[in-house]
């Protein structure tokens, strides 16, 4: 329920505060004054689009806030908290909280919103409007004329039980439908598939013939760079050698000769200066690494006498093979043992395809005949529901002074199976007894609509009741004693869910347990607009204006006490 809307620098409004409550409230006013504003307030609450337009001349940003009663263990607050949101606790032996939504436009369009505290994004707002408020306003009854939404009305209708039962339906034919679509592609590009298989056997067997290793292009280049130097690598390791330990008695003094001399220099004298023995230790060290570095080099020289130039041959032909693999499946050799192994899964699954058809085929023929069976269950239950819809609806219309008036539901089972079933659903008026029934399009009035439209309303918050309903000018076209059928059936509708009509009908009006009134200011340079909460003799005066256009009017003043006589006393 919502408590209270804050409105700033939306449209006309400059500065308002609705309080609403539980109950009727009737929101009046003269043409022009922004009575609409009320309605688009609550939208941009409810997630609606912003537009830059709605800002009010000379303002930076529209600013629209609204306080809501809801339970804190609900499915609302949960979905605030998921938000990041909170909603505060004021009555915990009735597990209602405060809910605060708020929601901000620029002149510039942009728009932001804050859900329990919390910036959000403005589809949270959506989500919550969808199970805070339902809105009607003139637009709904052109609606209520599509076969769309007269289909959803009956099942919103038809209860929880036929819910349940339509999820499993939807769940079927989703099921069905996805394994139609993959059997479907399976036969589409058989042609292409084999021609896949065939391309990826040529490429696993090239592949598997070389049996690539990761790694192997640097380690072949190496390979080949030695090789192709052998002779240079030999000679520059045999003088190295020959400079460290030289095997030749030329006279010439090699490394290990010179090292062996000094050391035996100084071991000869390191008894006369202790400062001698670190030196003679690195000496000793040095001599140490010195052979095992000529020990390196012969069996580095003995293993390049082992080398032969036909390796280098195949070294070359081996990266010539690989360097095609890479051009056909890389463009690297890692990208080229990678295929290899996507390749055979790939390959085993396109191989399969026969078996995977025939599979696909069984599959699909029992999907579609689960579908089929939940489809005529969901016909029957939603023909049991038209039946009950038709007389609860043409009960009301009786009592919105349309007695002999009746709405026919019709369900119309097709052939094709869709996401809601195989069925249309028709909404179809018979204006008095034994009268065809026609469409509501071509049957029904604009005031007829606003009362059918009103009576569905009645009669779905009996089995999925909401909140909160809004009516936008519902009543137009409507005038005289429907006027006040319609304004005793929001009132019985107000008993049991919260009700906010924006209406020009005193009729209407008289009825409400709460009276809000736009009050225009033409006396600046920009109009403005407020809203004031109405009592006793102004609420009085108001009703005047309404039904005469003169809020002094002694016969309209007097015609206004005796509406809200009578209201009163069909509330008593």
């Amino acid at each position: 329920m919502i408590d209270e809307i804050t409105i700033r620098d939306l449209g006309v409004i400059a500065e308002a505060v609705l309080p609403l409550g539980p109950g009727f409230t009737a929101v009046t006013g003269e043409t022009g004054a922004g009575k609409t504003m009320v309605v688009q307030a609550l939208g941009l609450l409810m997630g609606q689009r912003a537009v830059a337009g709605q800002v009010r001349l000379g303002s930076a940003q529209s600013w629209v806030e609204g306080r809501w009663s809801v339970r804190v263990d609900g499915v609302v607050a949960q979905r605030v908290r998921d938000a990041g949101g909170e909603v505060e606790e004021f009555e915990p032996r009735a597990a209602l909280g405060e809910l605060i939504l708020s929601r901000s436009v620029s002149g510039e369009g942009r728009s932001r919103a804050i859900v329990g505290g919390r910036s959000a994004p403005v589809g949270v707002l959506g989500e919550l409007g969808e199970s805070l408020v339902v809105v009607h306003g003139q637009s709904d009854q052109l609606r209520l004329k599509s076969s769309t939404e007269q289909r959803l009305a009956l099942d919103r209708f038809a209860g929880r039980a036929f819910r349940d039962l339509l999820d499993s339906y939807e769940s079927a034919f989703h099921a069905w439908q996805g394994l139609r679509s993959e059997l479907e592609t399976l036969v589409s590009q058989r042609e292409a598939r084999i021609r896949e298989a065939d391309a990826l056997r040529i490429a696993v067997a090239e592949i598997d013939a070389l049996a690539p290793i990761a790694g192997e292009e640097e380690a072949l280049a190496e390979r080949a760079s030695r090789l192709t130097n052998l002779e240079d690598l030999r000679l520059a390791a045999a003088s190295a050698r020959e400079s460290v330990s030289s095997d030749e008695l030329d006279g010439r003094a090699d490394t290990v000769g010179l090292l062996d001399s000094a050391l035996r220099q100084l071991e000869r004298v390191q008894a006369h200066d202790p400062a001698l023995e670190p030196i003679v230790e690195s000496l000793t060290s040095a001599s140490f690494l010195v052979a095992e570095i000529s020990t390196q080099l012969s069996s580095y020289l003995a293993e390049l006498d082992t080398d032969g130039g036909s390796e280098l041959d195949e070294v070359q032909d081996r990266r010539a093979a690989l360097s095609v693999l890479a051009r056909k499946y890389g463009p690297t050799l890692d990208e080229v043992i990678d295929y290899f192994g996507a390749a055979g899964p790939r390959l085993i699954e396109l191989e399969n395809d026969s078996d995977r058809i025939d599979e696909l085929t069984d599959a699909t023929a029992d999907a579609l005949a689960l579908a089929e069976t939940l489809a005529a269950n969901v016909s029957v239950a939603r023909s049991e529901a038209a039946g009950r819809l038709s007389g609860s609806v043409s009960d009301e219309l009786a009592a919105l002074a349309m007695g002999g008036s009746s709405l026919v539901v019709e369900v119309v089972s097709g052939i094709e199976l869709t996401t809601s079933g195989r069925d249309a659903v028709h909404f179809l008026l018979a204006s008095h007894a034994g009268a065809e029934p026609r469409p509501l399009g071509r049957g029904a009035s604009g005031g007829e609509l606003s009362r059918i439209m009103l009576a569905i309303e009645v009669v779905l918050a009996a089995t999925d009741p909401v909140p909160t309903f809004v009516f936008d000018e519902v009543d137009a076209g409507v005038g005289g004693a429907s006027a006040i059928e319609i304004g005793r059936r929001l009132a019985r509708l107000a008993e049991q869910s919260q009700v906010i009509v924006v209406t020009h009908l005193a009729q209407v009006a008289a009825f409400a347990t709460n009276h809000l009134s736009v009050v225009k200011d033409s006396e600046g340079a920009v109009t403005e607009s407020s809203v004031q909460q109405l009592t006793g003799e102004a609420r009085v005066a108001e009703m005047a204006r309404l039904l005469s256009g003169l809020p002094d009017s002694e016969s309209g003043l007097a015609h206004a006490r005796e509406l809200i006589e009578l209201a009163s006393e069909s509330g008593a």
